[in-house]
């Protein structure tokens, strides 16, 4: 095998939230009287934690006090709805699993809260992940190589023999940043031209090309 672990991001790459995240953040907001947001402006607004989320969602001029309260009741809602419409990405279990079959461990890094990653991978990927870790107080979330050099300890695997695989700038950066190989997959919440700009080297379409990759 080319490398000893797989480090997954989880929404857009492993997890399609989309639908999810889109209903409690204009929940969110319709609770406090703003415009709500469409399917389109979400998944632009997704990946930097759920904080930064409420923040691009909210109109301009927001005090912090509105925009504390906004984000408090998207959390309330997310809490009891985060898999009302949350799915595996097709291929992703099997893929998960293969690349397990095959020796490698395997882990998730997410900016998503940490409360919604532990509960969404033991619901949808029960004892297919060695290590899951979302946004914790105190740790810097992704791009900061912080997390994955946690998971690197946690599992004692070299960064030489690890691989980030992601969906978006944040994670292009994030592996750039632990100086991690990197494969960047097109069928989450990024377009491919904008994975490619961002400085992405690595872009698969399918699980199967990313077991390909992998394993070549």
């Amino acid at each position: 095998m080319k490398y000893k672990l797989a480090i997954f991001d989880l929404d857009g790459t492993i997890l399609n939230t989309l639908d999810d995240l889109h209903d409690s953040v204009n929940y969110a907001l319709e609770k406090s009287g703003y415009p709500q947001r469409t399917l389109e402006e979400v998944r632009r607004f997704v990946g930097n934690g759920i904080r930064k989320l409420v923040e691009r969602a909210l109109p301009e001029g927001v005090t912090t006090e509105a925009a504390d309260k906004v984000f408090t009741d998207f959390n309330l809602h997310y809490k009891i709805n985060s898999s009302n419409k949350t799915r595996p990405y097709d291929g992703i279990n099997e893929l998960v699993l293969r690349l397990r079959e095959c020796g490698m461990k395997t882990a998730v890094l997410t900016n998503k809260a940490d409360y919604a990653a532990q509960d969404l991978c033991k619901e949808y990927f029960p004892n297919l992940f060695d290590y899951v870790a979302g946004e914790k107080q105190g740790v810097n979330r992704k791009p900061s190589p912080d997390g994955v050099i946690n998971i690197l300890s946690q599992l004692n695997i070299n960064k030489s023999d690890a691989v980030y695989i992601g969906d978006s700038e944040v994670d292009v950066m994030t592996a750039r940043n632990s100086g991690l190989d990197h494969i960047i997959v097109t069928w989450g919440f990024r377009h491919r031209d904008e994975l490619a700009k961002a400085g992405a080297k690595v872009i698969a379409s399918t699980p199967n090309e990313v077991f390909g990759i992998i394993t070549e």
